[in-house]
């Protein structure tokens, strides 16, 4: 068995079998091509067998010679791998990157997990820019994007980044007892609700279930928003009912302040996840992906 200090010559004969040649193998490593010669003569001495037959044509491997250069070549190749691994974690990655999301997201997902880069990656700079609209973010540069469910553009990968979730129709006490509770979402019609609008101007009509079905509801009211933080808002001021992730409003609904309805009807959404292009992911935004993804 080859010892440890004779690595160098293991690795010459590896060479030599991938060129064809001494000569060919001298050549890509810049070494004088007796020496080549040498060492592997010398590995096959202390080895006990014979491992290249040399003609003045060609070189061929001995059954000895294909086993050892495939049992080296697949050491090697490991070797470079791990060395590969341990490259990535000594450099810490650095770069700006850029995120298009809602400020729903921002701030109950993307705040939450990436707050560790303070002391995992200091030097990468993030970039939370908070918009309702899905935008084209190569058009517009960004590295990445967040929205709900995983259909993205072709040419895109979508990560998983939480759970799914629940819509939930809430008001103030106030509220009910000036207009009653809704029993079925019918009942939504002589309420007043705030309205989401997208970032093409459309208006979101609310999707609620009822015996498999989808029922829409066009909210009809005085106040409309483009963001569903001021959705909530605007309920816990009495100004209408709001149709918003349950968890925007969970700590409102414990303490009494919003009162939750029609909650056998209301849709559960898929969770938010992170596309990107698939193409040339930075070690940046690969510590992003890996941080966010569950």
């Amino acid at each position: 068995m080859a010892k440890r200090e004779n690595y160098n010559d293991l690795y010459l004969f590896m060479q030599v079998v991938r060129e064809g040649s001494f000569t060919a193998a001298a050549h890509r490593l810049g070494l004088a091509q007796s020496g080549i010669s040498r060492s592997v003569r010398e590995l096959e001495e202390r080895l006990g067998v014979q491992l290249l037959v040399r003609t003045t044509r060609r070189l061929s491997l001995t059954h000895a010679g294909e086993k050892l250069y495939r049992t080296i070549e697949a050491g090697f190749d490991a070797l470079d791998m791990g060395l590969d691994t341990l490259a990535h974690y000594r450099q810490s990655p650095s770069g700006t990157v850029r995120i298009n999301a809602s400020q729903h997201a921002i701030d109950k997902l993307l705040l939450p997990k990436l707050a560790v880069f303070k002391k995992s990656y200091p030097d990468i700079r993030l970039e939370l820019i908070s918009e309702s609209r899905f935008v084209d973010i190569i058009a517009e540069r960004f590295d990445a994007g967040v929205r709900p469910g995983p259909e993205v553009g072709s040419g895109m990968v979508a990560v998983r980044i939480s759970p799914d979730m629940e819509m939930a129709v809430v008001g103030t006490p106030d509220h009910f007892r000036r207009y009653g509770f809704p029993q079925v979402p019918a009942d939504l019609a002589v309420h007043p609700c705030i309205a989401y609008q997208f970032g093409d101007g459309k208006l979101y009509s609310w999707e609620l279930h009822h015996n498999g079905k989808k029922i829409t509801h066009r909210p009809q009211g005085q106040w409309i928003f483009t963001d569903s933080y001021m959705e909530a808002k605007a309920a816990r001021l009495g100004l209408g009912l709001a149709y918003v992730p349950e968890e925007l409003v969970s700590d409102d609904l414990e303490q009494g302040s919003l009162i939750r309805v029609l909650q056998r009807y209301s849709q559960r959404l898929e969770g938010s996840f992170l596309y990107y292009p698939h193409r040339n992911v930075s070690p940046a935004l690969r510590a992003v992906i890996d941080t966010l993804r569950i």
